[in-house]
């Protein structure tokens, strides 16, 4: 049993230090510092990231061939202490072509603590679906578009027969595939970097 006073609770400033002194830690301290991966990194990233797909995931070869783009955002940081942040880069490929560059940024608060490191492949079915995201001034998942998560299990294959949704998307880190992962909320911008 715990006696009253033994959890103190932290006020929002050194939350907030704490926080800042979390992200710092794993590299996420300003999105524009973050940012100076160069184009080369990232698409060296991404071309991991597809290849630990294809390895994960069976079927993985053929759906990214039935979308329309595909945004690979390897290695994406979140840290959470408390107030949680997420922050990563990545790229948009129509047709195995480069089309842009993009970041993800999300925010949280609320119960969580830790760190993580994930890839995300974000695929885009319809053309309108690839239109509407490059269009946006700032897309952000649950109001931009709905994402649906993918969660194949172990010996499963994708069906790209059975899915319906314009977007969809697989969240895994170097163990495979993730579950009981939400996108709502996070945002994606596009950054201004020359190959």
């Amino acid at each position: 049993m715990l006696k009253q006073g033994t959890i103190r609770f932290l006020s929002a400033g050194r939350r907030m230090t704490l926080f800042l002194a979390v992200l710092l830690a794993f590299g996420l301290s300003s999105p524009a510092a973050a940012a100076e991966a160069t184009a080369r990194e990232i698409d060296l990233s991404v071309e991991v990231a597809l290849e630990r797909f294809y390895e994960q995931v069976r079927g993985a070869r053929e759906f990214a061939r039935s979308a329309k783009g595909m945004l690979v955002m390897p290695n994406v940081k979140k840290a959470a202490l408390f107030v949680g942040g997420e922050y990563g880069e990545g790229a948009l490929l129509v047709d195995g072509l480069t089309l842009g560059y993009y970041n993800i940024i999300s925010g949280s608060f609320g119960l969580s603590v830790g760190a993580q490191s994930k890839d995300l492949i974000i695929a885009f079915m319809t053309a309108e679906a690839v239109s509407a995201f490059r269009n946006s001034n700032g897309w952000e998942a649950g109001v931009d578009g709905n994402i649906a998560l993918l969660d194949v299990g172990a010996g499963e294959r994708i069906d790209t027969t059975t899915i319906k949704s314009p977007i969809v998307a697989f969240v895994f880190d170097v163990k495979g595939l993730m579950a009981d992962v939400s996108l709502k909320g996070a945002k994606f911008n596009q950054l201004n970097l020359q190959k």
